[in-house]
C-alpha cells in the first residue's frame, strides 16, 4: 500500500518558492501543504495575483496544494480562546480569510495547531476555555461552508500549549458539533505525549480523521528519530485512512533536500504490504 505522500513548505528553510517546488516534485512528493506566514504577514495581504501565481508554480511542477496549516503562528491579536468575544469574533473572520486563501490555492482542509493562540487565559479553567472555543468553532463553521474548506483540530503536547492535548479531548468536541467541515488532524509528535500508543490512538481515532503529519518527537523528519513508523502505518492501513500523510519538521538540519528526501525514503520501506 502506497499513501499520498505530502510536504510542510515551511521545511524549505530560507529557499525561494520556485526552489521549493523544484526539490519537492523531483524527491518524489505529489503536494504541498502551506505554512501562511511563509506567503505574506497576513493572508490579507496577499492579493489575488499573488494566490494563482502560487498556485501555477505549484501545479507546474506537478504539485498541488492541499491545504494550510500554522493558521495563526506568527500573527497578532488572535485567539480562539479569548474571553472577549470580540476578539473571537476577529479571530473566527480572519480564519475565513484563510480559509478563502485555501479555497483559491485548490486546498481543501486546513489544521488548526496554533499552540500559542489556544492557550487557556490566564484567571480561566481548561472548562471556560472549552467554551471559549466552541464558540470561536461556532463563528467559523458559515465561513468555512461559504468556501467549503475543512477545519481539523490537532491535539498538542503539554509542551507546547495547555489546551486539547489529546486525540480524544479533540474527538469529545467533534462529536458534540458532527459536522462533515470538522476533522481530526494527528501528529506523531504530538501523540508520543500521549498514554495511549499511536496506533491505539489512531484505532480510536479512526471515525473523525482527515489529515495525518509525519515527524518524530525529537523535532526532525520520519526515520530521523527513534520512532518506528511500521506499527503506525499499519494502524493506517487497518483502518482504511484515505488522507495523505505529510511531512512536519522542526528542526531544519542538515538541510531541507536531505530532509525531504530520507523521510519520504524511509516512510516508502515502512508501508504495509497489501494482502
Amino acid at each position: 500500500m502506497t499513501f499520498p505522500y505530502a510536504i510542510c513548505n515551511e521545511t524549505f528553510d530560507g529557499w525561494d518558492h520556485v526552489r521549493s517546488c523544484e526539490v519537492a516534485a523531483k524527491v518524489g512528493y505529489k503536494a504541498l501543504e502551506v505554512a501562511p506566514f511563509t506567503l505574506a504577514p497576513l493572508i490579507t495581504q496577499w492579493d489575488s495575483r499573488e494566490r494563482s501565481e502560487y498556485r501555477q508554480l505549484v501545479e507546474s511542477n506537478g504539485l498541488e496544494v492541499i491545504g494550510l496549516h500554522w493558521l495563526l503562528a506568527k500573527t497578532q491579536g488572535f485567539q480562539v480562546t479569548s474571553p472577549n468575544p470580540d476578539v473571537r469574533q476577529k479571530t473566527a473572520q480572519y480564519i475565513g480569510e484563510l480559509a478563502k486563501a485555501c479555497q483559491d490555492l485548490g486546498g481543501q482542509m486546513m489544521v488548526f495547531g496554533s499552540p500559542l493562540q489556544r492557550k487557556i487565559p490566564e484567571g480561566y479553567t481548561a472548562s471556560e476555555a472549552r467554551e471559549f472555543f466552541v464558540d470561536t468553532l461556532e463563528r467559523i463553521l458559515p465561513l468555512l461552508e461559504k468556501t467549503e474548506i475543512s477545519f481539523l483540530l490537532e491535539p498538542l503536547s503539554k509542551e507546547e500549549t495547555d489546551f486539547l492535548l489529546t486525540a480524544e479531548e479533540a474527538c469529545s468536541i467533534l462529536d458534540d458539533f458532527n459536522h462533515p467541515l470538522l476533522g481530526l488532524h494527528l501528529d506523531v509528535k504530538a501523540m508520543s505525549s500521549e498514554v495511549s500508543t499511536i496506533p491505539e490512538i489512531i484505532e480510536k481515532s479512526w471515525r473523525h480523521l482527515r489529515h495525518f503529519h509525519a515527524n518524530d518527537p525529537n523535532r526532525r523528519g520520519p526515520g530521523f528519530g527513534k520512532v518506528d513508523f511500521r506499527p503506525i502505518f499499519e494502524a493506517l492501513y487497518k483502518i482504511h485512512y484515505p488522507g495523505w500523510v505529510s511531512v512536519e519538521v522542526f528542526d531544519y538540519l542538515p538541510d531541507p533536500e536531505t530532509i525531504a528526501r530520507e523521510s519520504l525514503s524511509y516512510m516508502r520501506r515502512c508501508e504495509p504490504v497489501s494482502p
